[in-house]
């Protein structure tokens, strides 16, 4: 489409138009043709014509035909055009060739199923390897994906092309597969196109409010999108889980098996996101008999670290800054790991922040040694001396975890199979169910952990290739000052977080500015409060646009011949007979109003704009997430 919308003229009025305008040329034709207009218009016939044209009935008869042909053609290409019949033309021949033009060209150039980057390096056996099995239906889209990230790796790295090489002659389509041996998911509930990394999550609708040029067209998002980070807002049932979450973890879990992207999805037990059989890692928390264990600790080494994303998760909704928290932590895990070896469990945690004196006791016996960890306990003594220790309260935020549905969940004993998010340096799909029902605040807690272990994560990792991502299905009372400051930094290390809320009211208010603002992708669903709405329509900014004010005035004439035609005009177009005044001015105005985000998005769709992690952007577009 264009990037302005045409002004068409209504239908009925250009076909009314047209028959009136023919009809005319068809009467003037039969009253010039019978004689009632008299035969002036014979007289240009006889003037340039030869008088022995006249005597020649044959070439008078031939000239006569010719001459009535141009008169006749002329005044039908006058009253055509006065009826505006080419516009008409022009207009339906147009909707033909845009439907035409709806089926793609052939491609030109070489045929990407025939390897030409494999061919042009002289790898002419590997690449009739794979252009056989594409013929076969033997190398999916996903095997195409993975070799060819395979084969860049081999450019960037030329000592790697025997290995490649061998791979691809002795597995084919299989070969540099995914650690798990998987070469696609059990089931696809959305549309991907992995040669560009994108995933399609609807259409932009066909409505005003959308720029002309991007109605009808297809919304995809991708990992370029995604490292800006996104925040959809919308309440229950608006369907975040099943028209967002689900199809952008479902292509991040193809950009995995394709060795792109590492996922980490996070929701609540018994949601609907993926089947287990998508995932490589499985984590349910609190669910006995579960392969896997959540790393309290996030796999640190360091207790300083270690103690910093702890207390993010424990106390960083309450207060504004968790450095204290993360510092009384470290008093007390720190000589912990130097007695035992090891990060105290959960119970442990406990009672060393409850201040049980056996606990400490036996903690500063077996430290004795150790001057450095005396002094961190001493430090501790003298901080739990005083009235606003924020032991208490990690002690009371570390007994929602200190239950026995949580005992084997977060051992540091060496007795489970812990997991860290430290593993995203690989190409893994993990998924980690939340039991919000029985468990709610333990559950926000381990929430806020996995938001803080997976930054932390992101942002250390010495190989940016793989493009990481978090996806928080429900990331309510998980947004922490700490939290967005590490947002903002995940678009230079390549990751980015998913993060679904109900409302904005689950966000503290002095973050909800600077959430907006950290994030590149805002997506506002159908049903959101008008006191959402207006910090989108605020951080969505205005616009200038160009109005019309038409003014119409009646036209009342008193003469028969007036009256006759003004009466023709009001049965043809349907109006009377109106005098306009049109005044056109720029006016700055809001894209999205606080009051149509509230009450103008239709039921299931969006308002989305985008940006990209190279400071691109797209203005706010409605979509249909149904098309």
């Amino acid at each position: 489409r264009p990037a302005e919308e045409p002004e068409d003229v209504p239908a009925r009025r250009l076909f009314a138009g047209a028959i009136i305008a023919l009809l005319s040329g068809w009467l003037l034709w039969s009253l010039l043709w019978n004689g009632y207009l008299g035969h002036y218009w014979l007289w240009p016939l006889v003037v340039l014509t030869p008088d022995s044209w006249r005597s020649d009935g044959e070439t008078w008869a031939t000239a006569s035909d010719v001459y009535y042909v141009l008169v006749g053609g002329g005044l039908l290409v006058f009253f055509a055009r006065v009826g505006h019949v080419p516009e008409i033309w022009r207009r339906y021949a147009r909707r033909s060739r845009a439907r035409a033009a709806a089926v793609p060209p052939p491609r030109t150039g070489a045929d990407p199923a025939d390897w030409p980057e494999l061919r042009d390096a002289g790898l002419t056996e590997a690449a009739d390897r794979l252009a056989e099995a594409v013929r076969a239906g033997t190398l999916g889209d996903v095997d195409y994906a993975r070799i060819q990230r395979a084969w860049h790796g081999v450019r960037a790295h030329p000592d790697r092309l025997a290995a490649f090489t061998d791979a691809v002659r002795a597995q084919g389509p299989a070969a540099c597969a995914h650690p798990s041996g998987a070469r696609d998911l059990p089931a696809r509930t959305a549309t991907h196109d992995l040669a560009t990394g994108q995933v399609r999550i609807g259409v932009a609708a066909d409505h005003p409010r959308n720029p002309y040029g991007r109605r009808t067209t297809g919304v995809a998002l991708e990992p370029a999108l995604l490292g800006t980070s996104l925040l959809a807002v919308g309440p229950a049932a608006a369907g975040k889980t099943e028209r967002l979450v689900r199809p952008v973890t479902e292509g991040l879990c193809l950009q995995a098996l394709a060795n792109r992207a590492a996922v980490v999805a996070v929701t609540a037990q018994g949601s609907p996101l993926a089947p287990d059989t998508a995932f490589d890692v499985v984590i349910p928390v609190g669910r006995p008999g579960s392969r896997y264990d959540l790393d309290l600790y996030g796999g640190a080494e360091d207790a300083d670290e270690a103690a910093r994303t702890l207390a993010e998760a424990l106390v960083g909704d309450l207060v504004p800054d968790s450095r204290r928290a993360a510092t009384a932590l470290a008093q007390l895990i720190g000589p912990h790991r130097a007695a035992h070896g090891r990060f105290p469990g959960v119970p442990e945690l406990r009672e060393l922040l409850g201040g049980d004196p056996r606990a400490l006791a036996e903690l500063r016996a077996a430290v004795a040694g150790d001057p450095a960890q005396l002094r961190e306990l001493d430090a501790r003594a003298r901080q739990a001396g005083r009235g606003d220790d924020v032991a208490v309260l990690l002690a009371e935020r570390i007994a929602f975890l200190d239950r026995p549905a949580f005992a084997d969940s977060f051992r540091t004993d060496g007795a489970g199979r812990p997991f860290s998010l430290r593993a995203i340096e690989h190409p893994l799909r993990v998924r980690v169910d939340l039991p919000e029902r029985g468990h709610a605040e333990a559950s926000r807690i381990v929430a806020r952990l996995l938001l803080a272990q997976f930054t932390e994560a992101a942002l250390a990792r010495a190989d940016r290739s793989l493009f990481a991502c978090l996806v928080l299905d429900d990331a309510t009372d998980t947004v922490t000052a700490d939290s967005v400051r590490a947002v903002q930094r995940l678009r230079s290390a390549h990751a980015g977080v998913v993060l679904a809320l109900r409302t904005l009211q689950d966000v503290p208010e002095h973050l909800r500015g600077p959430l907006l603002g950290a994030v590149g992708c805002r997506m506002a669903f159908s049903g959101l409060a008008p006191w959402d709405g207006g910090r989108f329509a605020e951080v969505w900014g205005t616009e200038w646009v160009q109005t019309r004010d038409v003014t119409n005035r009646q036209i009342i004439s008193d003469e028969p011949l007036t009256k006759a035609m003004h009466f023709m005009r009001r049965l043809v177009t349907g109006r009377a007979a109106t005098a306009e005044a049109v005044t056109v001015r720029e006016v700055e105005r809001q894209r999205w109003s606080a009051s149509e985000l509230a009450h103008g998005v239709p039921a299931g769709h969006a308002v989305l704009s985008v940006a990209d992690v190279r400071g691109e952007h797209a203005p706010p577009v409605l979509v249909d997430l149904r098309g």
